[in-house]
This record gives structure tokens, C-alpha cells and sequence, in this order.
């Protein structure tokens, strides 16, 4: 009909303002939420990865001193001392040697090849293929003489020690077996150190040690890329 007014129908004007973007806080909101929680688990994985590495830190030092429990004790009919804060068996007046001379005494020798089979033995079980490293043995010397001539005589003390163990006992010894052998070869190092770290008294200080080095956590003990036997003979 003419006349006849045509009336379109709109939407309130609270639905027309609404943005259909979502708000530029709204946004952040959710994008600090998100950098909150990425934050919360990286440090969760760190916090984790740290406590890990503190208890491998804690159980290897336990494991360490109870390796030093068993040589102590191993020790102990010899009298032989173990120094612990230093890690090193300290054989005393067992083992002196004279004035200028790399030579062991019999009872000397003696002595050090039944020792060292109770360490070897400390070394092959399970405690100590999981934190022995080496043992180095450790010629001293007194503060008489050059430092090189001393630092000389302080190796040949060290190779002596070798020399002593790899040698054919007396007839009223057990000779080290063939396994034993190769570990005293693979886990022995020789160390010469003239007159340092040197004792109160020059007799003190003409010594030999025996220092255990230990693995750092995951670490393995290194194995010898050598030829079995073939141990020759000492020439000094």
C-alpha cells in the first residue's frame, strides 16, 4: 500500500559495539599465562636435573669413603695407615728408604706383595669398579740434594715399588697370579714428586705412598690397551 512504512529490524546497540578482535588485555592475559607456565616447567626439569646430579654427588662420596673403610681395614694387620683426608696409604716405617738409594729390603718387598692382592681385591669388586680410578704410586725424597737428581730418585723409588710386586717372590710367598698381574699394570701409575710435600724428619720424608684416585660421577674406570704378559724384567 502506498503510504506503508517499511520498518527494519536492528540489533540493540550493546551487540553493535561488541569487537570481534579479542581485546589487545585479554591477550596479554593469556600470553602471560602461557610464559608462566613454560617458566614453571623449565624450572621444574632444572630443579630436577639438579637434585639428580646432588644425589649421584652424595652417593659417590659415600661410596668413596666406604672404599676407604675397606682399605683401612685391609690395612690395618700390615701396619699400615690410611690418610684419609688425603686418599693415600701411607706404609710408614714399612717402607723408608735409605739415604740416596731406590733399593727396597727384602722384608720391604715382602711386605708390599701381600699387601697389595688385598687392595687388588678391594678394586675388583663392585665397590671398586664403580669409584676407583688409579693408584698412584708416590716416590718421596728428602731435601738433600738437587731437585732433579731428587725428582730421578724419587721415580726410581716409584718403579722400585713395581719392580717388587712383579718380581719372583721368595719360596715362602704366594706369587701374584696372572689376573693380578695385568691389574697391577693397568690400575698402577708411577709418580715421582722429589722433595716435596716432604715430612718433619729427612727418614720421614724417603717414602713411598700409595694414592687412590677416584672416578667423577658417570665416569668409568679406563681400560688398558695393552698386550697381555710380556712383563720383562726390572733393570735397575
Amino acid at each position: 500500500m502506498i503510504g506503508t512504512r517499511i520498518i527494519i529490524k536492528r540489533g540493540s546497540s550493546d551487540e553493535a559495539e561488541k569487537p570481534f578482535w579479542i581485546s589487545f588485555a585479554d591477550l596479554m592475559t593469556a600470553m602471560m599465562v602461557l610464559f608462566v607456565l613454560v617458566m614453571s616447567v623449565a624450572l621444574l626439569a632444572v630443579t630436577k636435573t639438579v637434585s639428580e646430579a646432588e644425589r649421584k654427588k652424595a652417593e659417590r662420596e659415600q661410596d668413596v669413603q666406604r672404599l676407604l673403610d675397606k682399605v683401612e681395614k685391609a690395612a690395618a694387620p700390615f701396619g699400615v695407615t690410611v690418610d684419609r683426608k688425603r686418599q693415600v696409604v701411607d706404609f710408614g716405617d714399612r717402607a723408608r728408604f735409605d739415604t740416596g738409594s731406590y733399593q727396597l729390603t727384602r722384608d720391604q718387598a715382602k711386605l708390599l706383595r701381600a699387601f697389595v692382592p688385598k687392595v687388588l681385591d678391594i678394586a675388583r669388586d663392585d665397590l671398586g669398579k664403580r669409584v676407583l680410578k688409579r693408584i698412584v704410586v708416590e716416590g718421596y725424597t728428602d731435601q738433600r740434594g738437587t731437585y732433579l737428581y731428587n725428582l730421578n730418585l724419587s721415580m726410581q723409588r716409584s718403579q722400585r715399588v713395581l719392580c717388587a710386586l712383579l718380581d719372583k717372590p721368595g719360596s715362602e710367598e704366594r706369587p701374584l697370579e696372572g689376573r693380578e698381574q695385568e691389574e697391577v699394570r693397568e690400575l698402577f701409575l708411577v709418580g715421582g714428586y722429589s722433595f716435596n710435600s716432604s715430612k718433619p724428619t729427612l727418614d720421614e720424608s724417603r717414602r713411598i705412598e700409595l694414592r687412590l684416585e677416584f672416578l667423577a660421577v658417570d665416569e668409568a674406570r679406563p681400560k688398558a690397551d695393552v698386550a697381555q704378559g710380556n712383563f720383562g724384567v726390572c733393570a735397575i
